[in-house]
């Protein structure tokens, strides 16, 4: 179970649309990001606040998928299909924008079906500044996610986040990825600590 934004991208999708807006708006939805996924503030308190702020259209969330794809980390497609090879389901468990995020993971092979992310709403002005109701704009929504999911078993989570490490109860060992950021408290409640995909499937294939 792959995290999305800083994990098989290396940026975070939210943080990337606020910068479209200028400085200022960057500057806040990062500062409310970072206090997220460092386990600061929940994630609940933040997720349609920064939605709210940045107002983003359909050419933003396109132009967002574009950035997903430039910023795939290295070894992250064949990685993927290795995994897939050697008979491994991946599923994508992401607080971030499904429909940006879908380019990206139909190029690495990982079927919609298996993607799982948060549905942007549109206001009467078509502006994306809400999210549909999910367990995944929640600071424990991993878990629950994966908990209704029914994966076969030995299951790995892999993220950076303190929403990722919210994963730990769900799965059978996390590994706090750090291959774009190393957030200390992920790390000390990690099974493991990857810094590649190259290590990852490594790893995974000679568990």
């Amino acid at each position: 179970v792959l995290d999305a934004d800083s994990t098989i991208a290396g940026i975070e999708g939210i943080d990337w649309l606020a910068a479209r807006r200028g400085a200022a708006v960057q500057h806040a939805v990062e500062s409310l990001t970072t206090q997220a996924m460092n386990g600061e503030v929940p994630l609940e308190s933040v997720y349609d606040k920064r939605l709210a702020v940045i107002g983003a259209s359909g050419d933003d969330l396109r132009a967002l998928s574009a950035a997903y794809e430039a910023a795939v980390a290295p070894g992250a497609a064949d990685a993927i299909a290795a995994l897939h090879a050697a008979g491994v389901t991946v599923h994508v468990v992401s607080g971030g924008l499904r429909p940006a995020l879908l380019p990206m993971t139909r190029a690495l092979g990982i079927d919609d079906a298996r993607v799982h992310a948060v549905e942007p709403v549109a206001d009467a002005e078509r502006k994306y500044t809400s999210a549909a109701p999910s367990p995944l704009t929640t600071q424990s929504g991993k878990h629950a996610v994966i908990a209704a999911l029914s994966l076969p078993r030995p299951i790995l989570g892999v993220g950076d986040g303190s929403t990722d490490l919210a994963m730990r109860p769900a799965v059978d060992a996390f590994a706090a990825y750090i291959g774009f950021v190393r957030r200390d408290a992920v790390v000390a409640g990690a099974t493991l600590v990857l810094d590649s995909f190259a290590s990852l499937v490594s790893h995974v294939l000679s568990a």
